[in-house]
């Protein structure tokens, strides 16, 4: 072959295969080279030095393969290492995930209603497990099958419509979905069901970010309304509790904290929305006296993360005690630094930017009737508060009450710089509320 016009005498590279082309093959398998004034003969024998880069000729219109430049042993490495630490993060989560004891672990029901969803879980778990796996092997199978082999040329026949492959694809998922359907809808309609007899009614409101819970029935009524208390539920063990949940649907202080919440005791029942000016419904009980840890479910903002709270089950007896305490008055302090502190407490700050009052309710001190924020009456009974995001301590409150938004993200309690001696007396005054 001769060499494009007006080009001097030199090697260049004859690209005998299209196809070559259009599988990017960087070189062809039968160079032919051709020198201007060479005969057939002395090209034969001729060996020029190697051009410093090999010229492509395809058909017109088409583009020269990407030359993709050679990976050094840096770029091995670094890729090397990247593949390790992103192996090291799965496994880590796995093992995260499988954390033996986890205090919100849904796999070990602790009453009832919990173990009726552990049942349906089960089964469908295991159906969804051997899918996955049977899915992913044919998939690897045919990607290591029919992967691409040197020698083997041209592109594979191609294969368009099986009538009964496509049959026995839709017919199968369609049995395997009616086979976990139905057990799927009897747990929903068994779950969703009233429950009959002696049956405890709490009345749970979701705020940014605390819970309140107000106990329905008229045994737990203070004169003053139902018996109320914040982020923890005290419940009986073996007896059903029907909560009512919604979420806070006021616009406390222009705050404007009506948003979704999502209600979840993981040992005890499945998560339910909470959701302003609506009402849903979680029915349950506990088998054994403990404490039970349980969250909002659902982003809510700045803090949902420290959305908390706990359920308290206890035997019947230690129940009826609890209650026996809840439902009195509180009684204010004779004297001392705690009296001190109900006079901060109903009185107005010496920054003059509020009252505790304006937001908080404490049964048994008049003026002390504020809504907004959790009611105050049994404080230090409680073993956590702001959430549940801090266990109830001397050093906890005086810090919380130094600056609850640098406590906590988002805090609708502003800081209102109190002073050390305001703080020393409210938290005398507050540890007496049992």
């Amino acid at each position: 072959m001769e060499g494009e016009a007006g080009r001097g005498p030199g090697p260049r590279r004859v690209r005998l295969a299209p196809r070559h082309v259009l599988r990017r093959e960087p070189v062809d398998r039968r160079p032919a080279l051709v020198r201007r004034g060479v005969s057939a003969g002395t090209a034969a024998t001729h060996r020029p030095p190697a051009p410093p880069r090999a010229r492509w000729y395809a058909a017109p219109g088409s583009e020269p393969p990407v030359e993709r430049p050679a990976r050094g042993t840096a770029g091995v490495r670094k890729l090397r290492t990247v593949r390790l630490a992103g192996a090291a993060a799965a496994l880590a989560l796995l093992l995260a995930s499988c954390a033996e004891n986890a205090p919100q672990d849904s796999l070990r029901p602790a009453g009832p209603y919990q173990e009726e969803i552990h049942r349906l879980f089960v089964p469908v778990f295991w159906v969804a497990a051997a899918i996955f796996f049977l899915v992913q092997g044919a998939l690897v199978y045919f990607l290591y099958r029919y992967r691409h082999r040197p020698g083997r040329e041209g592109i594979p026949p191609q294969v368009h419509g099986n009538t009964r492959l496509e049959i026995a694809w839709t017919i199968a998922p369609a049995l395997i979905l009616a086979f976990v359907a139905v057990p799927t809808v009897t747990t929903i309609f068994d779950l969703a069901r009233r429950p009959s007899g002696d049956v405890l009614h709490v009345q749970v409101v979701g705020h940014q970010w605390w819970w309140e819970f107000r106990y329905t029935d008229p045994a737990y009524d203070t004169g003053q309304g139902p018996l109320t208390t914040a982020n923890q539920l005290h419940v009986p063990v073996g007896r059903t509790v029907e909560l009512t949940l919604t979420a806070d649907p006021q616009d406390v202080l222009g705050a404007g904290n009506a948003v979704i919440h999502s209600f979840w005791a993981g040992r005890l029942f499945g998560k339910q929305d909470v959701v302003p000016g609506r009402e849903n419904r979680i029915v349950f009980s506990a088998d054994e006296p403990g404490v039970y840890p349980g969250q909002c479910y659902e982003f809510c903002g700045l803090s949902h993360a420290w959305m908390r709270f706990e359920i308290v089950a206890q035997t019947q007896e230690d129940f009826e005690a609890w209650v026996r305490a809840q439902l009195q008055p509180a009684v204010a302090p004779a004297g001392g630094l705690a009296a001190r502190g109900l006079d901060v407490f109903t009185g107005p700050l010496s920054s003059g930017l509020g009252t505790c009052i304006a937001c908080h309710t404490i049964r048994g001190v008049e003026t002390a009737a504020g809504k907004g924020g959790p009611d105050l009456t049994h404080l230090a009974s409680r073993d956590c508060f702001a959430g549940c995001k801090f266990r109830l301590t001397e050093e906890n409150l005086r810090a919380w009450l130094r600056d609850p938004p640098a406590m906590k993200e988002g805090s609708f309690m502003p800081n209102y710089r109190l002073t050390d001696e305001e703080i020393d007396a409210l938290v005398a005054f507050l540890l007496t509320l049992r």
